[in-house]
C-alpha cells in the first residue's frame, strides 16, 4: 500500500508544484490569456495566494514521508489539497467551464488522503 501511496503522492506533487509555481511566476493576466479563465474575476493576492497553497501542498505530500519526520502530515496536506480542488470544483461549474481536470485531481487527492492514514 505504500508503493502506491508513494505513486499517487508524484503525481499529485509534481503537478501541484508546477501549477503552483506557474500561478506564482506569471501574471494573472498572462494566466487568464493562456486558459486559466477564472483568473480574470480573480485578485492577484487570490492567484498567488492559491499557488502558494498549491505548492506547500506538494511539499507536505512528499517531505513529511520521505524523512519520516511527523508523517501524519502528507494525508493532512492531500486533504487539503483536495478541499482546494473541491473550491476549483466549485469555480470551475459557477463560470460553466469545464471542471474535470479539478475534479481528476480532487479523487486522487481524496485516495491519497485514505491511503495515508492507512499507512500510518
Amino acid at each position: 500500500m505504500i508503493i502506491a501511496l508513494w505513486i499517487v503522492n508524484a503525481i499529485l506533487a509534481l503537478i501541484f508544484l508546477a501549477v503552483g509555481l506557474m500561478k506564482l511566476a506569471r501574471p494573472r493576466t498572462a494566466l487568464a490569456a493562456s486558459g486559466m479563465a477564472w483568473t480574470a474575476d480573480s485578485t492577484d493576492a487570490a492567484v498567488k495566494g492559491i499557488g502558494a497553497i498549491e505548492i506547500l501542498g506538494a511539499i507536505g505530500l512528499i517531505v513529511p514521508l520521505a524523512t519520516g519526520i511527523a508523517p501524519v502530515l502528507t494525508p493532512l496536506a492531500a486533504a487539503g489539497l483536495a478541499v482546494v480542488m473541491i473550491g476549483a470544483v466549485i469555480v470551475h461549474i459557477r463560470r460553466k467551464e469545464s471542471a474535470v481536470v479539478p475534479l481528476i485531481l480532487g479523487i486522487l487527492a481524496i485516495v491519497s488522503t485514505v491511503l495515508g492514514f492507512l499507512t500510518l
